[in-house]
């Protein structure tokens, strides 16, 4: 059976979406909990990928570390403001029902 996709969120990403993931049991880390608020780019998705997680993201920064051939083990991109938090989250549920892990990997899936 493929590894679930573990999500982790980034600082621009409301933490209302790491709230209801939970609910549905879906693993999910936020910046602020794992300390890396005000971390650059490179750091966080270097945190994610060390930890086999899909990185949520808002921010355009992070296509083009992936086009630069950084590795990571996903990236779930969403232009701010372009769905509702409900949508994300539909998003997000239907990624984890339809990817493992290794699906993802240097991978970037557009919500």
């Amino acid at each position: 059976m493929p590894e679930r996709l573990r999500f982790h969120l980034d600082e621009n990403v409301a933490t209302a979406v790491a709230r209801a993931l939970r609910q549905f049991s879906i693993d999910v880390t936020t910046t602020a909990e794992v300390n890396l608020r005000q971390a650059d780019d490179r750091t966080q998705l270097k945190y994610a990928h060390n930890n086999r997680r899909v990185l949520v993201t808002h921010d355009a920064d992070f296509l083009r570390l992936h086009a630069a051939g950084m590795p990571h083990s996903g990236i779930a991109f969403c232009h701010k403001g372009s769905r509702t938090i409900g949508e994300i989250v539909e998003y997000l549920r239907l990624m984890y029902e339809l990817f493992g892990q290794e699906e993802m990997r240097n991978s970037v899936e557009f919500l």
